[in-house]
């Protein structure tokens, strides 16, 4: 871990921050059930709340600076060829206080709350084993809604920087998208869910930065088949309608929910495939595929009308589980850019690769105390979140360097072996104390620790 920090040091200016930094990120590592600065510095030695608090609040460093750094670090060691999803994680909060919170759709408690939505980009490698696939967050931020935003009273208590302006989730998750082509994460790929695929600027943002994706979307997702499309470019332009009428102009091609285009498909269009192995065995669902074009604006818009796209020919792809007595379960719909020619199980991995994401909030808040912020400000929520990730990217690290590429430990499994050198540094630390007896219940530990490397205690 110290290896790890090292290079991250150069950040922080003073000597005193850090000291803080990595006594901070050590315990996010503990098995402490409340990761707050509170929490820490009752569990970790050589620090104290106030010199915690300090660190997120009034220190002089970036929390952007920090995700840069670690995550160029991080991509060097990465295989290339990886994919990158976007998503959003919840944070539920009581009161008005804390930056960003407000009342809206919070997914960690499954209903409408108070809670903070924090948009994330994650990398995911593409490799031999798309059961356990090395994957660690890239960077991440604070969904501002627009109570918090237009209120410079809010802003001001919360301390938020004035060239923060109202985003949408869309805004911000393109942004991040830039931070990882800036940053040299090695992707091809961008993945997200309905939240975001569905919203056909996030497509124009990816087509623009000339990304391939492959992206969830709802069933009412607007769709134009291609026969259509390109009969409509072939046709000769509309005549005028006598000697000074207005010209006529351009309509697009028919518009066509996802929905309605699926359901008509015939039985032996659709495919089983399995694409990974599960923690209950083949992960396998009926898939099809079929070229269109993603477009908005209906017919009474002319081709013109800045309301009216069609894109290039993509992929609409659709999934389904055949239901017990024969029927269908709720079919899921996709829009991809990848290449004609890409086989159809292709497509179905990488609509199905984002699970990923979903993995790092669950073992992040877990773990690595991504939830357990307590302040209420903009620069300490950020600055906690960033170090979480770096505390998670470390496990992922180790994790990946543990065994082969075939055979991968999992991350509790990996945070357990942290937990236990943690334990071992604090029953050597009471050896040298000579006080065996507090030692001699855990020495049964040690007979199952690798030898300890030489370092300070990090544990009272």
């Amino acid at each position: 871990m110290d290896a790890f920090l090292q290079p991250l040091m150069p950040i922080f200016s003073h000597s005193s921050s850090q000291e803080s930094f990595e006594r901070y990120c050590t315990g996010l590592l503990t098995d402490l059930p409340r990761k707050t600065c509170d929490g820490i510095a009752s569990a970790v030695a050589d620090t104290t709340t106030e010199r915690l608090q300090y660190l997120l609040t009034d220190a002089d460093w970036e929390a952007v600076a920090l995700d840069r750094q670690r995550t160029e670090q991080m991509a060097q060691a990465s295989p290339a060829g990886g994919m990158l999803a976007i998503d959003d994680t919840t944070f539920p909060k009581q009161g008005k206080h804390s930056v960003g919170v407000t009342h809206q759709y919070c997914g960690e408690l499954g209903k409408r709350a108070n809670c903070q939505a924090f948009v994330t980009a994650e990398y995911v490698a593409e490799g031999p084993t798309p059961s356990t696939p090395m994957h660690w967050p890239i960077s991440g931020r604070l969904f501002l809604p627009d109570d918090w935003a237009s209120n410079e009273e809010r802003r001001r208590r919360a301390h938020v920087p004035g060239e923060i302006e109202r985003q949408s989730k869309i805004e911000i998750a393109l942004d991040l998208i830039d931070r990882a082509i800036d940053w040299n994460v090695p992707f091809e790929l961008v993945t997200a869910d309905a939240a975001y695929g569905h919203f056909r600027d996030f497509f124009e943002g990816l087509e623009e930065r000339e990304l391939r994706y492959a992206c969830a979307v709802k069933c009412n997702f607007g769709v134009r088949k291609p026969s259509e499309v390109q009969a409509r470019r072939e046709a000769p332009p509309p005549k005028r309608n006598g000697k000074f009428g207005r010209k006529p102009k351009r309509h697009p091609a028919p518009l066509y929910r996802v929905d309605g285009v699926i359901s008509g498909l015939p039985k032996k269009a659709w495919e089983t495939i399995t694409w990974r192995e599960g923690s209950k065995g083949p992960m396998r669902r009926q898939f099809t595929a079929l070229p269109v074009h993603w477009g908005k604006g209906n017919q009474t818009r002319s081709v013109d009308d800045y309301r009216t796209t069609t894109s290039e020919e993509g992929w609409l792809i659709a999934e389904r589980l055949p239901g017990e007595d024969g029927g269908e379960s709720e079919t899921k719909y996709y829009f991809s850019n990848l290449p004609a020619e890409t086989p159809l199980k292709e497509l179905a991995m990488a609509v199905r690769s984002r699970w990923p994401i979903e993995q790092f909030y669950q073992d992040s808040k877990q773990h690595c105390g991504l939830g357990d912020f307590q302040g209420r400000l903009w620069d300490g929520l950020h600055r906690h979140v960033a170090l979480a990730m770096l505390s998670y990217s470390f496990l992922a690290l180790t994790r990946w360097q543990a065994g082969s590429p075939s055979v991968l430990p999992t991350l509790p499994e990996v945070h357990r072996q942290v937990l236990l050198a943690l334990l071992t540094d604090l029953v050597e630390r009471w050896a040298q104390m000579k006080r065996p007896e507090l030692g001699e219940p855990f020495a049964h530990l040690l007979s199952r620790a690798p030898p300890p490397k030489e370092s300070r205690s990090v544990t009272k």
